[in-house]
């Protein structure tokens, strides 16, 4: 009997398999394991119109590949970015933010912390919330949770359809003091679901009941803002396995490290908003473990983001609270404080915007940055063919020669270097008055920079070499 008949053979036995599917801005990987252990594993280019067309070709592929039927799938485990990345790239949804009289711009005056206390052209991350769309409504619930100036109805349904009017795809609900008391968050949910049925609504009660109303107010934004996008897809991925007959049951990676259902995690983002990163740092503490390793840092460089973090004494470093979306993303450490505050358990981690399809360009004064924007996987770096014209890190890469065109994606991804060095050329090297090699350089140069300020985040903010 031939080896695929074997292995067809297994499969309509039913052998049972646990899959691992980690999907990016850029690239998809998923790994199938067999329960004697076998790994079966392919990595396809993420679809950015519909992340999880990539998830179910890539499982086909490898269905038809190793005679594996739906129903072998015990259980599929999820890391992605698609939240990190929506909010890194400001692709969220159009979101309102109803709050407290005097409290308006809670999000934009943020706290008193900052990522470096004495650099005075620090410019705050723009607010996920334009001041159009955060309206104030006059109540208040007292330190005692009593209630103080009763909530008006009749002004909650004009706010609500301001926000309607500007055709709003999603609304955050935060009120002073309402973690004692809820009862004006939820007076104002039901006028939104009377008003608009179906129409994303988070009331910070429902996230983040605790004190501290800059840190629910910014959750409860992310939460909101991310929701839309988050729950599309998540659905989107569950018809599309049901129509593939895989009808396991479908966990999340939480940025904390734990699992979490997808219905779940379609209600709460925000807890998913690290997933894919957190994966990887536990992968490499299971890792090290075997390798009798206790003290590493680790390292993940993706299409869109790079991060790091440690594991200490074989522990991984978690964080109550952590910042997304700034010039440098990380946790409890010192640099708190750059980008959108998230409230939730997390990896202790830093990330930055520079990954492999970080775009590389010239600004007005003429220096060279890179990202934080992303390429993705469509149309990706310029090298891919796939109608890309701005030079990314990998389009650098190539041209440096770091990256064999003919190895990427196991050979099924050809890349162009002459794509790569005619856009290095005109979007860097002309600019510049440089040959295309060191303008190459420049952006290598960059990207590792702010590469390494997540690896010394990472561990040198928290005492570690």
């Amino acid at each position: 009997m031939s080896e695929a008949v074997t292995t067809a053979a297994a499969g309509s036995r039913g052998t049972s398999y646990r899959v691992g599917v980690d999907i990016g801005g850029t690239f998809t990987d998923i790994v199938f394991m067999a329960a004697d252990g076998r790994l079966l594993t392919k990595k396809i280019s993420s679809s950015v119109a519909n992340y999880a067309h990539a998830i179910v070709e890539g499982l086909r592929e490898l269905f038809a590949e190793h005679g594996i039927v739906g129903p072998d799938v015990e259980v599929l485990r999820h890391g992605t970015t698609v939240g990190s990345n929506a909010i890194l790239e400001h692709k969220g949804a159009l979101t309102g933010l109803i709050c407290s009289e005097g409290f308006r711009d809670i999000i934009e005056i943020r706290n008193l912390r900052r990522p470096h206390l004495y650099n005075i052209v620090w410019n705050k991350p723009l607010p996920l919330v334009e001041r159009y769309l955060r309206l104030p409504v006059r109540e208040r619930i007292n330190a005692r949770g009593e209630i103080e100036v009763p909530l008006d109805l009749a002004e909650v349904e004009r706010v609500v359809d301001r926000l309607l009017d500007e055709r709003v795809e999603a609304i955050a609900v935060c009120l002073k003091g309402s973690y004692l008391n809820p009862v004006h968050e939820f007076a104002i949910k039901q006028v939104i679901e009377a008003r608009a049925p179906g129409l994303p609504c988070c009331i910070s009660y429902e996230v983040l009941p605790e004190i501290k109303e800059y840190e629910r107010t910014s959750t409860t934004v992310v939460n909101a803002y991310i929701l839309p996008i988050v729950k599309r897809y998540l659905e989107t991925l569950r018809a599309s396995l049901d129509a593939s007959n895989v009808n396991a049951q479908m966990l999340l990676m939480q940025s904390n490290g734990g699992l979490i259902t997808d219905a779940e995690a379609a209600r709460m983002p925000v807890n998913i908003v690290e997933s894919g990163p957190a994966g990887g740092v536990v992968g490499a503490q299971a890792l090290a473990k075997k390798l009798g390793l206790t003290q590493i840092v680790t390292f993940d460089m993706g299409g869109t983001t790079a991060k790091a973090s440690i594991v200490e004494d074989g522990e991984v470093s978690r964080a109550t609270e952590y910042s997304v979306g700034g010039g440098i993303m990380i946790g409890s450490r010192l640099l708190t404080g750059s980008g959108y505050l998230l409230r939730v358990p997390a990896i202790d981690l830093a990330e930055v915007g520079a990954g492999g399809g970080s775009i590389v360009r010239v600004d007005a004064g003429g220096a060279v940055r890179v990202g934080p924007d992303s390429a993705g996987a469509d149309p990706g770096p310029v090298c891919y063919g796939k109608g890309g014209t701005e030079p990314t890190i990998t389009d650098c890469n190539v041209v440096l020669g770091y990256i064999n065109p003919e190895h990427l994606v196991q050979g099924e991804l050809a890349l162009d270097a002459s794509k790569s060095r005619a856009a290095v050329a005109e979007r860097v090297a002309a600019v510049r008055a440089w040959a295309p090699q060191p303008a190459a350089g420049a952006g290598g140069k960059i990207a590792r920079a702010y590469q390494m300020r997540a690896r010394r985040a990472g561990a040198g903010a928290g005492g570690s070499a």
